[in-house]
C-alpha cells in the first residue's frame, strides 16, 4: 500500500491561497490611450490570451507546489508483511588446523583424505543446515584466530572454512586460546544462546590459557561448549619393514575434552570416521534445534523522487517559458511596425 511518512506536510497545500490577501502594489500606469479599431480588436485578442497564459500559469504553479509537498511528506510504497525466521542462538564453531590435521586417515568414495577435508565437508553442510543461527568461526593451531565473526551471513562461513589451509595458524594445538577467544566473543550475547563447538584432533601444547583455565571462564560466563575428538584409532602405514598398523590418534586428549565439556553443561563426542563426524553434528542439531522466534517486516520503496521529479520538469518548463516571452513579445512588436 502506499504510506506517507510525514502526511501532515500536506497541511500546507492551501498556503498560496493566501496570496489573495497580500496587498497588490498600486499601478504607475499613466495616461489613458484610445487605439483605433484594429488596434484595439488586437489588444481584445492579445488580453484573451493573456488571460489564458494566466490561469495556466497558475495551474502550474498550485501543481508543483502540490508535487513539491507531495514528495517533501515522504511517499513509500510498503508490501505485504514478509516473516523472518530467527533464533536465539549465537554458535560460535573453533575448528584445528594444526599440522595433525593432514593424517589422511579418513575415507571418502573409497579414497583416503586427510582430516582437515573430511572436517570441511561435514561442518560445511553444518554450516549450511543451521539456517536461522548467527555462526561464527575460530581456527586454531599455535595460535586462535577469528575468521568470521558471529554472522547469519552463512555463505561467507561457508567459504572461510573451506578456504582453510593445515598451518596457516601454527603446526601446535592451543586449545586453551580458542575456548578464551570464543569467550571473549560470546560473553555480552543473551546467556541462553552461548554455544561453542569445538573440534580437535591433539592435546593443548600451545598458548598462553590452559584448557582448564579457559573453560573455568567459559563456565563463568555461561559458554556451552561441546567438544569433538576427531581421528581414526588405526592407520596401516607403509615402512621399509613392510605394513604396520599405528594409532594417529595416540595423542588426542580425550580426559581433557570431558571435563571441558562436563564443566560448562555441553557434552563430548568421538568421531572416528567421517560417518561418525556426520552422526556427531546430526545429535548436535537434536541437541541445539533450531529455534524459530518468527519476526516479520514489511519491505519498503521510497517514491518521493517521481513528484519532485514533476516538480523539476514543470518549474523548468515554466522558466524556460517566461524567458520565451520577451523574446516573442518583442518579435511580434517588430513585425507590426
Amino acid at each position: 500500500m502506499l504510506e506517507l511518512q510525514w502526511p501532515w506536510l500536506l497541511l500546507l497545500l492551501p498556503l498560496p491561497l493566501l496570496m489573495r490577501w497580500v496587498p497588490e502594489e498600486p499601478s504607475r500606469e499613466a495616461a489613458l490611450r484610445v487605439p483605433f479599431f484594429s488596434r484595439l480588436k488586437r489588444l481584445r485578442g492579445e488580453e484573451s490570451r493573456r488571460g489564458e497564459r494566466r490561469w495556466l500559469m497558475a495551474a502550474s504553479l498550485w501543481l508543483i507546489w502540490s508535487a513539491s509537498l507531495l514528495a517533501a511528506s515522504h511517499p513509500q510504497w510498503v508490501g505485504e508483511p514478509v516473516s523472518l525466521p530467527s533464533s536465539g542462538r549465537d554458535l560460535l564453531m573453533a575448528v584445528d588446523i594444526s599440522g595433525s590435521m593432514e593424517i589422511e586417515d579418513m575415507q571418502y568414495q573409497g579414497q583416503a583424505i586427510n582430516r582437515l577435508q573430511a572436517v570441511k565437508g561435514v561442518v560445511g553442510d553444518f554450516v549450511q543446515e543451521r539456517q536461522t543461527d548467527r555462526l561464527g568461526l575460530i581456527l586454531f593451531g599455535t595460535r586462535a584466530y577469528l575468521q568470521a565473526p558471529l554472522t547469519y551471513d552463512r555463505q561467507t562461513v561457508y567459504t572461510l572454512l573451506q578456504e582453510a589451509q593445515i598451518g596457516f595458524a601454527g603446526e601446535k594445538t592451543a586449545i586453551g586460546d580458542a575456548i578464551g577467544l570464543a569467550v571473549k566473543r560470546l560473553r555480552d550475547r543473551p546467556e541462553a544462546s552461548r554455544v561453542l563447538i569445538l573440534l580437535t584432533d591433539g592435546a593443548n601444547n600451545a598458548g598462553e590459557l590452559t584448557p582448564q583455565r579457559a573453560a573455568y571462564l567459559a563456565e563463568q560466563h555461561n559458554v556451552k561448549i561441546y567438544t569433538i575428538g576427531f581421528g581414526a584409532e588405526e592407520m596401516i602405514t607403509q615402512t621399509i619393514f613392510g605394513q604396520r598398523r599405528v594409532n594417529p590418534s595416540r595423542d588426542l586428549d580425550e580426559d581433557t575434552m570431558r571435563e571441558i565439556a562436563a564443566q560448562t553443561g555441553g557434552r563430548y563426542f568421538r568421531a572416528r570416521s567421517l560417518e561418525e563426524l556426520y552422526q556427531v553434528h546430526q545429535t548436535l542439531n537434536e541437541l541445539e534445534p533450531i529455534e524459530y522466534d518468527e519476526e516479520t517486516f514489511r519491505p519498503t520503496r521510497s517514491l518521493f523522487h517521481w513528484p519532485l521529479a514533476l516538480a523539476f520538469v514543470l518549474s523548468a518548463l515554466l522558466a524556460t517559458g517566461r524567458w520565451l516571452s520577451p523574446r516573442l513579445t518583442a518579435r511580434t512588436s517588430g513585425g507590426s511596425r
